[in-house]
């Protein structure tokens, strides 16, 4: 395990979080620094989405901590901007209106709010739709929608869980490439979920390997590619040696207490950066 960033934005301590007797989380610790992307991977069923929502303050922990900037998590904290699969957009507002929401509650000025909505409008490639309504529209632009939302208020913590599953394969790896350019702008502490390996080393600073039912912390990897960084990180040995460990351990369901001294597992710890 990587040594915690100092001076976390972002702080889970001995996570636990059980539903009547089926626990789903155990003893979840890591820590996000601020500026930081943590891309968090593991199996179905391990738990990850459980952790975005205690994070989020949607859900409380059975027991241990969420802190963010310092302060504990005991409901929705302002300024934590957050996008799951199934984004939950008001049926009656247009897709305009459902980008403005967060802005429109914060009382930002409406010119300000028609500037900044049309621009993250057009970023997500959804010009033309301002006026669509949520059940017009198809499931990948409903996810472009609530990802604008979110981007929207430029929050100081960022949660997403699998943002780009449901996009086909170009739109998906424009908006890894548009999300990069946005956090190199203006840096956002961000635990980031998904199921794909090469998305989670092309967007993380470290990757938060979750296994297990409950799911734990098998172990946290620095990616250890520089930034700014763009779809030429895929190419680099780096990327394939992070890649290699990941697909190792969360799709052959390998355990370190198995694998010891393993090859994939020497050659990262061997190329871990300084």
């Amino acid at each position: 395990m990587t040594n915690p960033p100092a001076g976390a934005m972002i702080r889970v301590e001995g996570l636990t979080k059980a539903y009547g007797e089926r626990t789903v989380l155990a003893d979840v610790s890591f820590d996000v620094a601020a500026g930081e992307i943590v891309s968090v991977v593991g199996p179905s069923g391990c738990g990850k989405t459980t952790l975005l929502r205690c994070v989020a303050g949607l859900i409380p922990p059975s027991s241990g901590t969420v802190s963010i900037a310092g302060q504990r998590v005991t409901e929705p904290p302002e300024g934590v901007g957050v996008v799951f699969q199934h984004f939950g957009l008001f049926p009656w507002k247009t897709v305009f209106g459902n980008v403005a929401y967060g802005l429109t509650v914060k009382g930002v000025p409406r010119r300000e709010i028609e500037s900044r909505v049309r621009e993250l409008i057009v970023m997500v490639g959804l010009e033309g739709f301002e006026k669509s309504y949520p059940y017009q529209l198809s499931g990948g632009m409903q996810q472009r929608t609530g990802l604008a939302r979110a981007l929207a208020i430029e929050p100081s913590v960022l949660v997403m869980d699998e943002p780009f599953a449901s996009l086909d394969a170009q739109t998906r790896d424009l908006l890894q490439l548009e999300l990069l350019r946005i956090w190199e702008q203006r840096p956002t502490a961000m635990i980031f979920v998904t199921h794909s390996i090469d998305e989670a080393v092309l967007m993380g600073d470290r990757i938060v390997i979750l296994s297990g039912q409950p799911g734990h912390v098998h172990d946290i990897v620095d990616v250890g590619i520089g930034r700014p960084r763009g779809r030429e990180a895929t190419d680099s040995e780096r990327f394939r040696v992070v890649r290699d460990y990941l697909w190792t351990v969360v799709m052959q369901g390998a355990n370190r207490r198995n694998m010891p001294g393993s090859a994939i597992e020497t050659n990262i710890r061997a190329s871990d950066p300084p």
